[in-house]
This record gives C-alpha cells, sequence and structure tokens, in this order.
C-alpha cells in the first residue's frame, strides 16, 4: 500500500520497470547474501573445515523466508546491517549460528552481491537497448527513401532520409549497446579475500586443522576460486587482489556505460522533440492524453521530454563514481557506502526507465509525410544552388560570376522572408538570372538526386550493425513488452 505522509523516489513510483526494481530490492539483495554465506559454508566444508551437513542443510533451508522486522531491530540495536541478518538469519537456523560468515568481512556479501545484481542489471539494459535498436532499425527500413531536410548547426545544410537519420539514432545506440557488452564480459568477482584482502583469516582457519602452509594458502585459493562458481560466476573472471572492497574505480566505467546508452537515447529522444516542433515526426499520442493544463490543442512530446530528464541524471552519476573510487583511503574507508546506496542503483532504475520510455515512442513513432516534403521543398531552392552552380559551370559560365550573383539573390530572397514575412522567392529570382539561363532546374530541384548515399547507408547499418544485435538477442525482443508507466 502507498504511503503519503513521506518520501517516495519516482524512480520507483513512477519510472522503472518492476523487472529493474526486482533486482535492487532488498529482497534480491538480502536472499542473496544468504546465498553467499550457504557457498561460503560449503566450499569451507569441501575444503575440510569442520562444517557438518546438517549445518549447511539448516542454511539451505532459509534462503528466502527474511524476518525483515527481527532485522531491523538488530540493526537498532547493533548498528550493523551485515550482523543484523548473520543474527536473524541464526535466530531460524541455529544449528548454523556457529559457521554463519566464518571467517568473511562484511564486504564479502556486500561486494559480491553488488557485482551480482550489477551484472544483472547490466544484461537487462543490454536487452532493452536491443530491442529499442531493433525497433528504430525497423522504422529506419520502412522510411529509407523518404527525402527529409537535413541540418547542421540547427540550420538547412542538404537532403537526407527519415529511414536514415533513424539509422544513425539506431548506431548511437548499437554503439552504446557494444559497451554495455564489453562491460559485462569484463566484469570480476571479488570472491572470499577477507578484511583487508589478505585472505588472513581464511589462512588461519586452514592452517587450524593441521596443514602445512602451502597447503594453507592452495586451500585458500581454493575457496575463492569455489564460492565464485557456485554463485554461476566463472572462476576465470574474478579479481586477483583487492582490499577489503572490489575496486571502487570500476564503479566509473560502469556508470560511464550506462551515461553512454544515456546521451544516444537522450539524442535520439531529443531529435524526436525538435522534429516535432517542425511536425515531421510525433511520438505516439493517446485519445485522452492531455497536453497542456492551460492550451487544450497542445501535443508536447511528454515521453521524450521525460526520457532525456532521466538520461541525464545518469549521464551526471558517472563522475561522482570516479570520484567516490578517488576518496577511498589505503585498503577502504566507508564514505562510499551511502553514496553508492543511491548512485549504483538509482542510475540502472532510470536508465532503465528511459530505455522503457523509448520502446513505448518507437512502437508509435509517427511520420508526418506532408509536413516532411513540404518543409524540404521550401528550403530546396537554397539548397539546390549548388547543383545549379556547377551545372551553368558545365555550361561554360564563370563559376566565380555565377556563385555572386546566386549569393546575391539568396540574401535578398532570405531578407524579405525574415523582415516582412514574405514567402521565399528564390526559385523565381534564379529563373530569371541571365547567368543561369538554360540551365536544367528541374534535376537540382529534385531531392531524391540530392541524398547521396543515404538510404544505402541506412540499409548498411542494419544489415552489418543492426542483424548481428537482432542474432545476439534473438526471439528476446519480443519477451520485452514495453512497461513504461503512463505519462
Amino acid at each position: 500500500m502507498a504511503t503519503f505522509d513521506r518520501y517516495e523516489s519516482p524512480l520507483s513510483s513512477r519510472n522503472a520497470s518492476s523487472a529493474m526494481q526486482a533486482i535492487w530490492s532488498p529482497q534480491r539483495k538480502f536472499t542473496t547474501w544468504r546465498r553467499l554465506w550457504l557457498a561460503l559454508a560449503e566450499a569451507e566444508k569441501e575444503l575440510g573445515l569442520p562444517i557438518r551437513d546438517e549445518q549447511v542443510a539448516e542454511l539451505r533451508r532459509h534462503l528466502d523466508d527474511i524476518d525483515y522486522l527481527k532485522a531491523a531491530e538488530y540493526e537498532k540495536k547493533l548498528r550493523h546491517d551485515v550482523m543484523a541478518h548473520i543474527h536473524a538469519l541464526g535466530d531460524v537456523a541455529p544449528a548454523a549460528r556457529p559457521i554463519i560468515h566464518l571467517g568473511a568481512t562484511s564486504q564479502f556479501v556486500v561486494c559480491n552481491t553488488e557485482l551480482l545484481l550489477i551484472r544483472d542489471a547490466l544484461n537487462l539494459i543490454a536487452k532493452k537497448l536491443a530491442n529499442v535498436i531493433d525497433q528504430l532499425a525497423t522504422f529506419a527500413t520502412k522510411w529509407k527513401f523518404l527525402p527529409t531536410l537535413a541540418f547542421t548547426h540547427y540550420q538547412p545544410a542538404q537532403p537526407t532520409t527519415v529511414g536514415k537519420r533513424a539509422a544513425l539514432w539506431a548506431h548511437d545506440l548499437a554503439l552504446a549497446l557494444e559497451e554495455i557488452e564489453h562491460r559485462i564480459s569484463s566484469l570480476r568477482f571479488r570472491g572470499v579475500k577477507g578484511t583487508t584482502g589478505t585472505q588472513a583469516s581464511f589462512l588461519e582457519l586452514f592452517q587450524g586443522i593441521g596443514l602445512d602452509d602451502a597447503e594453507a594458502h592452495r586451500r585458500c585459493e581454493e575457496l575463492d576460486k569455489l564460492v565464485a562458481q557456485k554463485m554461476h560466476w566463472s572462476p576465470q573472471r574474478r579479481f586477483v587482489i583487492t582490499g577489503q572492497t572490489y575496486p571502487r574505480v570500476i564503479d566509473g566505467p560502469i556508470l560511464a556505460s550506462l551515461a553512454m546508452a544515456a546521451a544516444a537515447a537522450m539524442k535520439f529522444a531529443t531529435d524526436v522533440r525538435l522534429l516535432a516542433n517542425r511536425k515531421e515526426i510525433e511520438e505516439p499520442f493517446e485519445a485522452s492524453q492531455v497536453g497542456s493544463s492551460a492550451m487544450p490543442y497542445k501535443r508536447n512530446p511528454m515521453r521524450c521530454e521525460r526520457a532525456t530528464a532521466l538520461a541525464r541524471f545518469v549521464a551526471s552519476l558517472a563522475a561522482n563514481a570516479y570520484a567516490t573510487a578517488s576518496a577511498q583511503w589505503l585498503e577502504r574507508t566507508l564514505d562510499d557506502s551511502a553514496n553508492r546506496r543511491l548512485s549504483l542503483p538509482e542510475a540502472f532504475l532510470a536508465i532503465d526507465g528511459a530505455l522503457d520510455l523509448l520502446h513505448n515512442v518507437c512502437d508509435g513513432l509517427i511520420v508526418h509525410e506532408g509536413s516532411v516534403r513540404r518543409n524540404l521543398e521550401q528550403e530546396m531552392p537554397f539548397l539546390a544552388t549548388e547543383a545549379l552552380m556547377l551545372n551553368a559551370a558545365r555550361a561554360g559560365r564563370d563559376r566565380q560570376q555565377v556563385h555572386e550573383a546566386i549569393r546575391r539573390h539568396a540574401i535578398e530572397a532570405s531578407r524579405l522572408a525574415k523582415q516582412e514575412g514574405k514567402a521565399p522567392d528564390l526559385l523565381q529570382r534564379l529563373r530569371g538570372e541571365p547567368l543561369l539561363a538554360g540551365v536544367d532546374f528541374g534535376s537540382a530541384l529534385d531531392p531524391g538526386a540530392h541524398i547521396g548515399r543515404a538510404s544505402e547507408q541506412a540499409a548498411r547499418v542494419i544489415g552489418a550493425v543492426i542483424e548481428p544485435a537482432r542474432a545476439r538477442y534473438g526471439g528476446r525482443f519480443a519477451a520485452l513488452a514495453s512497461s513504461a508507466p503512463s505519462v
């Protein structure tokens, strides 16, 4: 039941999907702690420490039945969340109480759990990125031949196609997907390293059962591998060395990867907003949706605006992660904890919400062909001037004289349009220019003659970049139906 007398993060109440919220939920976090304690006990037993079968079995029976009220009571008393959950687990697993967390430090459960959650969250983001890329590729294929006005500096430049522009959006997101995939593949497990990362406590445990130094050292290494394996992490992908925590510096690249996805998402959303103003492309607008409380006619691009806002928030967090990493004194200091409890989950929740919004936008992206053509045709006399100049030069006219004549006509036509509100009359001026007499205006004014290889480029990026992504994710696209909340 919702509570209305205290703050609730809008990332949970308005933006992030239930799947991403589940990853960062207390239930996932604390049940993962218990699975790590079970993996540690199993591995220690297998490597010769005096742990009984019934103790391991008791831990296994209580992986998910957490008494959160009891844990909260312990934490209020002990002022330590890990110890609170150790006691809460010991209450329901009394036979196992003596061996819970044996030889471990708090960061054994905290760091390893965070890495497991980050891996799950990155995989979810990768799938959602792939989904949006897939939709944009379909859109690009449909519209790859429709000429539209391209801009540089947000000033009219040359024609491109609607599909080529969409292929650019998809390509940016595909680059971000590759970065996320790299981050997943390079992620390492902290493992079993002890209080300051020296494994001293585990070495003492193995020496305490009569092993010589060489064998005790070997079993410490084997324990580290075995726990990783039991937590479904490749033993080959472990940190070789740590302090008390896993290296905080890797949080920076993780959040930077999310920031890259956010930047690509923001670019797409911003372009849609700009094109909506030009009445060329719009996000879907529901029959009963209200655009403005004061202006009933408004069709504000609210989904894209919201995606932009969330993405901007994500992009701001990468620098925070590097600042936190740089402030970790010696083997560790605790000023990372409260910060990372915010920055890690909220970065993932925010980009998750942004991608769900973009999925929803792509699912109903509207192209107004009439406006696209009209806006391009209005600028075509200006855009055609280079072709007209070249045609005139081929007909034997002085290229510099033609350039100057066209320049004067263009400046005057533009001045009248801007200052007096008249329709640009450049085409009429150019048709009456003696230096352009006999020049073929038809081909110069054909938008399709000026799109270059835009259509071919859109097709190529789909074949070379998007299709491999589709192959990697396969039928999982369909499983990720939009869960974007209502605007």
